[in-house]
């Protein structure tokens, strides 16, 4: 059995550390605990992880933020992989930072990776995990907000919120979506 993780985010040094990439930062501590190195591919860069005799690619898509879309439709036809095995990490505002939610399906939200993962699938029905960034920005300081670097505080904190994540993408690969959603989406993290 075959899986796609994809983490949004931008590619080049000056995104590296920004809340919008919370998506690459996921994959690649993620990979750093599994001893991954990535690849890079076409639209992206790779890696494979072996979970409990699955395998997991693991994707930080090249396409930068907004055309998302179209490196994952990529990867998940090259690897044969179908949708209900993708997840999606993603940075979401309304969430307090390292709250995690995971869903099946729903609206982009205001989120331009995921919008273009909806249009260029045709359907918002894939699953996606959104890392709470919390909204501590004044009225029309959303952009800067995302594209700053985290706090001295959030980067003491960050590695715990992202073991939360870790043990979420395993639980997604080895017992499935919804019961991942029952443990993860009712837990105070």
């Amino acid at each position: 059995m075959k899986y796609l993780v994809a983490g949004l985010g931008n590619i080049g040094a000056e995104y590296a550390n920004t809340r919008h990439n919370i998506g690459f930062k996921t994959l690649d501590t993620f990979a750093e605990a599994s001893n991954v190195t990535f690849s890079t591919l076409r639209y992206g860069t790779l890696g494979e992880v072996k979970i409990k005799g699955r395998s997991v690619w693991l994707l930080k898509p090249s396409t930068y933020m907004n055309l998302s879309g179209k490196a994952i439709a990529y990867w998940l036809k090259a690897e044969k992989i179908p949708v209900e095995n993708l997840l999606v990490i993603l940075d979401d505002l309304s969430l307090p930072f390292g709250q995690i939610r995971i869903r099946t399906k729903g609206s982009d939200g205001g989120h331009n990776g995921l919008k273009n993962i909806n249009e260029t699938f045709g359907h918002a029905n894939y699953n996606r995990l959104r890392f709470g960034i919390g909204h501590d920005f004044v009225q029309g300081g959303q952009v800067d907000y995302v594209l700053d670097d985290w706090s001295s505080e959030e980067t003491k904190l960050l590695p715990e919120k992202l073991k939360t994540v870790h043990n979420a993408i395993t639980s997604f690969v080895t017992i499935g979506i919804e019961r991942t959603m029952n443990i993860f989406n009712t837990k105070q993290n």
